[in-house]
């Protein structure tokens, strides 16, 4: 598979993705943005109702963690991850992540890597309706600590087996 198949596979996925989570909140399928620009729009145009919510169904959940991971732009995953974050917590949206780096295929575990990052963003009452009136929640949803230390662990072994079998591949 060459670099332009590999990058034309995974904006198609991306944007399969970015088209389920506008389905879910019944958005325009932007038929006419280009195909090359439509992900992006798509995942645009959801951000900020997204992020207006103070809750979201759970059939939000799955399709947020892909369009997160297959968003080949590590500066734009974020406009998944954070609503996921306020909504599901850190916990849940890290232990997601989790999977994706120990099960996932190689672009899957990439995504994952760059999604990581934005699970950590600091939460803030005043960014989302997620908070309570008086700007609580509870903290058993972003309890995330011996997630992270499985993150570690996952991610030293992954890098141990690439070393030994010679392959130096930032995936």
């Amino acid at each position: 598979m060459t670099e332009g198949d590999r990058h034309e596979t995974s904006t198609r996925s991306f944007l399969a993705c970015a088209a389920e989570v506008a389905r879910l909140l019944n958005l325009e399928a932007a038929a006419g943005v280009p195909e090359n620009r439509r992900a992006r729009h798509l995942a645009g145009t959801a951000r900020r109702p997204l992020l207006e919510r103070a809750t979201l169904p759970e059939e939000f959940f799955d399709p947020l963690m892909a369009a997160a991971v297959y968003d080949p732009d590590p500066s734009f995953c974020r406009w998944f991850v954070e609503p996921a974050l306020y909504a599901f917590g850190r916990r849940r949206v890290m232990t997601a992540l989790l999977g994706y780096l120990r099960t996932g295929t190689t672009a899957e575990q990439a995504g994952a890597r760059r999604a990581w990052y934005c699970a950590h963003l600091p939460l803030r009452a005043d960014r989302s309706p997620a908070y309570a009136p008086g700007g609580s929640r509870d903290p058993a949803l972003d309890e995330a600590d011996d997630v992270v230390d499985q993150w570690l662990e996952s991610s030293s072994a992954q890098r141990r087996d690439r070393h030994a079998s010679g392959s130096h591949d930032q995936a």
